[in-house]
């Protein structure tokens, strides 16, 4: 498979509201501007995920401004007890009044309601997570404050088109393997994050998408003989024909692969999450066996909107091979891989 590499800067869209380029780069060098967006404005989709974790539990929060509706969702995890629990606010109509910044490098994010909060603070150097919400389950408050050191990797960067139109485009960056350290309250205990062995991704996105879609996804950060490792997987999102988001992470520097296929077991004629799943790879360089731990599911069904969404946590165990032949093997290594299927 081709892979168009972008290397220099320029405007990501044109005076029609069209991609200039499109394909993967390792940082993100293209200048977004929401006022370039030809589409109608309800489409415009903009967010910051992030996962901090380590080998006991995870914290996932989301904010996002979807034009006509946005979401703000804490989801704390515990892989030792196999729970999760997600709360996930939502607003009607903010239409880019959360005024998210252009750029991952530096930049504020703020969602917040009557009775939680939710910020990221980026000044260029690290990132801030701090949040609170006072009835996050059953009456019980979560809050808390992570910093995320910012190594300035390299990351995977992946402009896409959609066939159907060409003012509708995804812009997507995935930052893997920051250092994480702080702690967030819960149910009278306390939870920390050490950087020895805590790690956090960004997952940063701004776009205009078609009307139904359905995504895989996985990603894993972490030691492998003492060296910063991770990966960015992941296909059926757009056009991919001029690249893939296949990545992998060492030491701070990207290695791109070609396609990663996901090999979800089925039961019944339907996908059975659970079970033990394949990945393989069309270069040879990316074969993993992944056990699951639990399935962070979330389905609804409004008849016009919907999505089905299966986040599954787990461990990787197999070999990935680096640019220059170097082979990682890993076992037992935490991370994701999901299945999202979205009508929004």
């Amino acid at each position: 498979m081709a892979q168009h590499e972008i290397t220099k800067k320029h405007p990501l869209l044109d005076e029609k509201g069209h991609l200039i380029e499109t394909g993967y780069a390792k940082r993100l060098i293209l200048d977004y501007d929401r006022r370039s967006i030809k589409a109608h404005p309800t489409r415009i989709k903009e967010w910051d995920y992030y996962l901090v974790y380590n080998p006991n539990y995870a914290i996932c929060l989301t904010v996002d401004d979807n034009s006509y509706m946005a979401l703000d969702s804490i989801s704390f995890i515990d892989f030792k007890n196999k729970w999760e629990h997600t709360n996930s606010p939502m607003k009607i109509w903010t239409m880019g009044k959360r005024q998210f910044p252009a750029s991952s490098e530096s930049g504020d994010v703020r969602g917040d309601g009557k009775d939680y909060c939710i910020e990221f603070l980026n000044d260029g150097n690290k990132r801030i997570l701090n949040f609170r919400m006072d009835s996050f389950m059953d009456g019980k408050a979560i809050e808390g404050s992570i910093t995320l050191h910012d190594p300035h990797d390299e990351s995977m960067v992946i402009v896409t088109p959609y066939k159907e139109s060409k003012v509708h485009f995804y812009y997507n960056q995935k930052i893997n393997c920051m250092p994480a350290e702080g702690c967030f309250r819960f149910d009278g205990k306390e939870y920390r994050f050490d950087p020895k062995d805590s790690f956090g991704t960004l997952d940063w996105g701004r776009g205009v998408w078609t009307y139904k879609n359905t995504w895989y996804w996985g990603s894993a950060s972490g030691l492998a003989d003492g060296h910063r490792f991770g990966f960015n997987i992941g296909y059926g999102f757009g056009d991919t024909s001029n690249a893939s988001e296949n990545m992998l992470f060492y030491d701070g520097k990207a290695h791109k692969l070609s396609q990663v296929v996901f090999h979800i077991p089925m039961k019944d004629g339907k996908d059975d999450f659970l079970s033990p799943w394949t990945f393989t790879s069309d270069d040879d360089r990316f074969e993993m066996d992944f056990l699951p731990i639990l399935d962070r599911a979330a389905n609804t069904d409004f008849i016009i909107l919907g999505s089905n969404q299966h986040q599954v946590f787990g461990r990787f165990t197999g070999t990935a091979i680096l640019d220059d032949g170097k082979k990682i093997q890993i076992k037992d290594f935490l991370g994701f891989a999901e299945k999202v299927s979205n009508k929004w």
